[in-house]
Protein backbone atom coordinates (compact mmCIF):
# COMPACT_ATOMS: atom_id res chain seq x y z
CA UNK A 1 0.00 0.00 0.00
CA UNK A 2 1.11 3.80 -0.38
CA UNK A 3 0.94 6.55 1.98
CA UNK A 4 -2.54 8.13 2.44
CA UNK A 5 -0.58 10.86 4.68
CA UNK A 6 1.67 11.42 1.51
CA UNK A 7 -1.24 11.76 -0.74
CA UNK A 8 -3.44 14.68 1.71
CA UNK A 9 -0.13 16.46 0.98
CA UNK A 10 0.20 16.14 -2.76
CA UNK A 11 -3.51 16.90 -2.88
CA UNK A 12 -3.22 19.87 -1.38
CA UNK A 13 -0.06 20.87 -3.57
CA UNK A 14 -1.83 19.85 -6.45
CA UNK A 15 -5.34 21.94 -5.80
CA UNK A 16 -2.88 25.23 -4.58
CA UNK A 17 -1.88 25.34 -8.39
CA UNK A 18 -4.57 24.69 -9.71
CA UNK A 19 -3.61 21.76 -11.25
CA UNK A 20 -6.13 18.68 -12.20
CA UNK A 21 -4.82 14.51 -11.50
CA UNK A 22 -4.25 14.35 -15.10
CA UNK A 23 -1.98 17.49 -15.52
CA UNK A 24 0.61 15.84 -12.93
CA UNK A 25 -0.24 12.25 -14.24
CA UNK A 26 0.82 14.24 -17.89
CA UNK A 27 3.29 15.72 -17.11
CA UNK A 28 5.65 13.02 -14.83
CA UNK A 29 4.15 10.24 -17.81
CA UNK A 30 2.05 8.30 -15.54
CA UNK A 31 -1.28 7.29 -16.69
CA UNK A 32 -4.02 9.49 -14.51
CA UNK A 33 -5.92 6.32 -13.11
CA UNK A 34 -2.60 5.40 -11.38
CA UNK A 35 -1.53 8.63 -10.09
CA UNK A 36 -5.69 8.69 -8.83
CA UNK A 37 -4.45 5.60 -6.96
CA UNK A 38 -1.38 7.40 -5.84
CA UNK A 39 -2.78 10.21 -4.26
CA UNK A 40 -5.18 8.02 -2.25
CA UNK A 41 -2.51 6.07 -0.81
CA UNK A 42 -3.35 3.12 -2.99
CA UNK A 43 -0.49 2.53 -4.99
CA UNK A 44 3.36 2.72 -4.18
CA UNK A 45 6.03 4.45 -6.33
CA UNK A 46 9.71 4.46 -6.97
CA UNK A 47 11.85 7.71 -5.33
CA UNK A 48 12.32 8.48 -9.04
CA UNK A 49 8.70 8.56 -9.65
CA UNK A 50 7.75 10.67 -6.24
CA UNK A 51 10.50 13.51 -6.95
CA UNK A 52 9.01 14.02 -10.27
CA UNK A 53 5.57 14.48 -8.54
CA UNK A 54 7.53 16.44 -5.82
CA UNK A 55 9.33 18.69 -8.89
CA UNK A 56 5.70 18.93 -10.75
CA UNK A 57 4.05 19.94 -7.44
CA UNK A 58 7.01 22.27 -6.25
CA UNK A 59 7.12 19.91 -2.93
CA UNK A 60 10.36 20.08 -0.87
CA UNK A 61 10.86 17.53 1.01
CA UNK A 62 13.12 14.42 2.60
CA UNK A 63 10.13 12.08 1.66
CA UNK A 64 11.82 8.32 1.01
CA UNK A 65 10.27 5.14 -0.20
CA UNK A 66 10.59 3.01 2.93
Amino acid sequence: MGDAKLGKILKAARLKMDLTQKQVAEKIGKDSNWYSRFERGEENALQETRDAIFKVLKIKTSYKVS
